[in-house]
């Protein structure tokens, strides 16, 4: 019975892989760019945010400016 499942399970996980819709090698590119831009854009903003952050903090404390 065992062997009865998983004949069944290996079936129906091929069935499934068979209608997944795979990106072209064109697209896979376009959104790897587009993923490392905004890791880019959101490593600036963090920066900005942090040093920001830093100089009110600085400016608060009174060792800052």
């Amino acid at each position: 019975m065992a062997k009865n499942n998983l004949v069944s399970f290996l079936q129906g996980v091929r069935s499934e892989a068979s209608k997944v819709t795979w990106p072209s090698r064109k697209e896979t590119l376009i959104t790897t760019g587009l993923v490392f831009v905004m890791v880019i854009v959101a490593s600036v903003f963090f920066l900005l945010s942090d040093m920001v952050i830093h100089w009110l903090v600085g400016l608060v404390l009174g060792f800052g400016g």
